[in-house]
């Protein structure tokens, strides 16, 4: 079975993305699906950088406006509605284009990666280390072979702990312990764009974007957020930083520069995580010549078989 194929453009704060995603969405024949933990909620379009009405008319955009201010919304339910969109904007014939800096959130959509946390299962070993005492080694084995083959043909017969661990995992969880190993896949045929550009350049653009973000009225959607109280997305750079100024505790021009440079240093964090824990391919958007490198390489990619 071919695999869909999802171009994603990833990379720091104020480097770019929205321009370029759009761009390639309308080359391509894609729908953008936005990678971005905050552009959810409904009425902070300024501080998140959403794109703007304008922008959305131009292509089609997904998992934006999606969520109140003051309701959760989880890298799960991110991974489980972009997953969705994924298998639905293929069979439309469409190409799924994610655009997004929230790093994690991008990794739980596109590889095998499960957000159930540490499984918690020792209130099953005392039944099977019983069952081993009463049976013996080969009858434990057999009855994981008889509920899981795939994962019992990986463990050899006297390796107790692995085949007791298998057993509690398939009775905690109703999943194999070999498909839970095989996490980290990717799920999908993914061209993984990232933008950079140099950081002086980076860190001018920041600098201006909050700026610019101030005179659209970044305050008002701060104030809205403090004034509903304790919200997740009350945790959001950019918002946050306002609280403090709200209460009458440090000065405007003070928390205008703390905004900056909780944005700068937040940029700085997404280059990390994406060069560390994501197959990225790294093109400088300042440079004209990259930006044609980007649309030759994603045509070229576009016209490979998919991986099956």
């Amino acid at each position: 079975m071919r695999k869909p194929k999802v171009l994603v453009i990833v990379g720091p704060t104020a480097v770019g993305k929205t321009t370029l995603g759009i761009e390639l969405a309308q080359i391509f024949n894609g729908e953008i699906i936005s990678g971005d933990s905050l552009q959810v909620y409904k009425s902070l379009n300024i501080g998140t950088a959403k794109a703007t009405p304008d922008e959305q008319r131009q292509v089609k955009h997904h998992l934006i406006d999606i969520r109140k201010p003051d309701e959760n919304y989880s890298a799960a339910d991110f991974q489980q509605e972009g997953r969705r969109l994924i298998i639905k904007l293929s069979q439309k014939q469409k190409l799924p284009v994610i655009v997004g800096g929230t790093g994690f959130y991008i990794q739980a959509l596109l590889e095998n990666f499960s957000l159930g946390g540490k499984i918690k299962t020792s209130s099953f070993r005392q039944k099977y280390e019983h069952f081993l005492k009463e049976k013996g080694s080969h009858a434990l084995w057999q009855m994981l072979y008889e509920k899981d083959q795939k994962a019992a043909e990986k463990i050899p017969i006297n390796n107790l702990r692995r085949v007791i661990r298998a057993l509690e995992i398939l009775e905690a969880t109703g999943e194999s312990m070999q498909s839970l190993n095989e996490q980290g896949q990717m799920l999908y045929d993914v061209c993984l764009i990232g933008l950079t550009i140099k950081r002086c350049l980076l860190y001018e653009r920041i600098n201006s974007r909050v700026d610019e973000m101030i005179k659209k009225g970044l305050l008002d959607e701060a104030k809205m957020l403090f004034d509903l109280g304790q919200t997740q997305a009350a945790q959001g750079i950019g918002y946050k930083e306002f609280f403090p100024y709200f209460q009458g505790g440090i000065p405007l021009e003070e928390t205008v520069e703390l905004v900056k440079r909780n944005s700068r240093r937040y940029a700085k964090r997404q280059i990390t995580w994406f060069t560390n824990r994501v197959n990225v391919k790294w093109y400088d958007f300042s440079k004209s010549s990259d930006s044609t490198k980007i649309k030759n390489d994603v045509q070229k990619w576009l016209n490979e078989r998919d991986n099956v």
